[in-house]
């Protein structure tokens, strides 16, 4: 054998020996820790909490945890505030601070649905928040059970000087070639050929929703003289004049918070577009979107049952101005609406919640639906 040949045996055999090192020296992956999880009954989520959870000014999540006493803290890794319950079954959680715009809380809620100490195979959930309300379909401090929960944030925009003429809007669907329009074609998006994987819409359980609905329709909402001197602006929009009820109506979730009449025409339209007509829009948000595709992640594997999530939004603004009033000067100033809407929207959850846990050897293991007691 020629040296040459020997020298390049030598070094092939101590690559070989130093990768072996190496692979040696890297410890075995330990096995889980095996717990016996808990069985959860009922989970409130909220989205934000401008201070503590109880004992100061409440935000989404304060008058739930002082009023069902959700007093037992449990913190949860990756999750900004800990997982509160109650002896009742009851648990409860909040994402957001005033730090947490960029920390999106679809990441926390994987958090929570990884913790190995919690089954969440047979919980009900019921995702809560303030919205600006459809003036077209609510008013401020109505509060609508969703039967879709709608993205407005995966789409294709033009800036409205290159949008083509006889356009509303330069915002249309990814795979379609001009708003109204569902995808025909991936159209070369991230490789996609299958337009079924480019949909925007998450249904939920209608018939759930339709016997929260029915259950809670009556309940009393507050109202106060500021809300109904707001009301009396929005002549020509009779269902923005009612006093603060109860209605089914979809949620539409976007990260850009936009508010206007033409971008409140956009949601309509979305909304009709992605539900097949069936569905209409009524409130807007910020996260609804997140938490839905959270959570379907979750169902495929088996973690949830998506049976059972439910989505109550309450209006704590209107997605527009009244007339004679410019968008600059509405938005964002929720004002007496915003306190109506963590009330109304406790109010008409916990009469959902209550039902559920008072009843729980029922609803374990069937979903009630509409028409049932």
């Amino acid at each position: 054998m020629k040296a040459g040949a020997t020298l390049g045996a030598a070094l092939a055999l101590m690559v070989a020996a130093s990768g072996a090192c190496v692979q040696a020296a890297e410890p075995a992956v330990p096995a889980l820790p095996v717990v016996k999880p808990i069985p959860v009954k009922v989970m409130v989520i909220a989205n934000f909490e401008p201070g503590a959870d109880t004992g100061d000014a409440p935000g989404e999540f304060q008058l739930w945890a002082e009023r069902e006493h959700l007093d037992e803290v449990i913190p949860v890794r990756g999750a900004l505030h800990p997982l509160r319950r109650n002896g009742q079954g009851l648990y409860g959680m909040v994402w957001g601070d005033p730090h947490s715009l960029v920390a999106t809380p679809d990441v926390q809620l994987m958090a929570l649905l990884l913790d190995p100490r919690f089954d969440f195979s047979h919980t009900y959930w019921l995702f809560t928040g303030i919205s600006g309300a459809d003036p077209q379909v609510a008013s401020v401090g109505s509060v609508a059970w969703a039967r879709w929960v709608v993205s407005g944030d995966e789409m294709r925009e033009f800036a409205p000087s290159d949008t083509p003429r006889g356009w509303p809007y330069g915002l249309f669907a990814i795979g379609a070639k001009a708003p109204g329009e569902l995808p025909a074609a991936a159209d070369s998006f991230a490789g996609m050929t299958d337009t079924s994987s480019l949909g925007a819409a998450v249904a939920l359980n209608q018939g759930l929703a339709q016997w929260a609905f029915a259950l809670s329709k009556d309940t009393p909402l507050p109202d106060s003289p500021a809300l109904a001197a707001a009301r009396a602006r929005w002549k020509g929009f009779p269902q923005a004049q009612r006093a603060p009820f109860v209605l089914m109506g979809e949620t539409l979730g976007a990260l850009r918070y936009w508010h206007g009449a033409g971008r409140t025409q956009w949601a309509r339209d979305w909304v009709k577009l992605w539900t097949h007509g069936q569905g209409r829009f009524a409130m807007t948000n910020m996260e609804s979107q997140l938490m839905a595709g959270t959570m379907l992640v979750a169902a495929q594997d088996g973690l949830v049952d998506m049976k059972r999530v439910m989505v109550l939004r309450s209006a704590s603004n209107a997605s527009m101005p009244p007339p004679g009033q410019s968008p600059l000067a509405s938005v964002g100033d929720e004002g007496p609406g915003q306190v109506a809407a963590y009330e109304s929207n406790y109010r008409v959850g916990a009469v959902v919640v209550h039902h559920l846990l008072a009843d729980w050897g029922r609803y374990r293991d069937t979903v009630p639906e509409a028409g049932q007691p």
